[in-house]
């Protein structure tokens, strides 16, 4: 691609249907901006423990060319999100509210064979297959879900279990005072 050729800039809408079929092939770079809920993204519901009105991530997307040494150039595509939705705390097993705040940065490549030999030291940009059919909502809703927490929880000291939740309550409303298994084991030792 010619240095000096200056390239149209696309905007994307942000209607989530619009995002299904991006064309990342055309000599062309793209910018936009938008909100998708938590029901624009029905993987990403599924993990939520409830949905509340406000749930949903803001999204910009920015491409454009970067020149390589010694190869000719690649668009990068740059991916901003920020939103919440609701998980299970792992502690007090409650709602818990989670907030990301994500940047990424892919190099779009022509073919599955391209994004193989594309070097892992690479941390910064990894590489997408870009095609004239390009699902960009898929890649959002992915990248939310590669960044959830393996174990969500609140933050430090804001969540306690609770008795009734973990079923240590008896009918009295007090917690169960259970024999220590080890004592168990210590009369029997005795009375041998």
């Amino acid at each position: 691609m010619n240095r000096n050729q200056v390239l149209p800039q696309v905007q994307l809408s942000a209607e989530p249907t619009a995002l299904k079929k991006v064309d990342f092939c055309a000599p062309q770079s793209y910018q936009g901006a938008g909100f998708l809920s938590l029901t624009d993204m029905p993987r990403l519901a599924e993990e939520a423990s409830s949905i509340h009105s406000g749930d949903g991530f803001a999204w910009h997307i920015k491409t454009h060319f970067e020149d390589s040494p010694g190869s000719e150039s690649h668009q990068i595509l740059e991916m901003s999100l920020k939103g919440c939705l609701h998980l299970v705390c792992q502690c007090c097993l409650q709602d818990c509210t989670v907030d990301l705040d994500e940047k990424r940065r892919f190099v779009l490549v022509a073919s599955e064979a391209d994004a193989e030999a594309y070097p892992l030291e690479d941390e910064e940009q990894e590489p997408l297959v870009a095609s004239q059919h390009f699902n960009l909502l898929e890649t959002i809703e992915d990248e939310v879900l590669l960044s959830l927490p393996l174990i969500p929880k609140h933050p430090e000291d804001f969540c306690e279990p609770h008795a009734t939740v973990f079923g240590l309550e008896d009918e009295e409303g007090g917690l169960d005072e259970r024999e220590n298994p080890f004592n168990i084991l210590k009369n029997m030792k005795k009375n041998s």
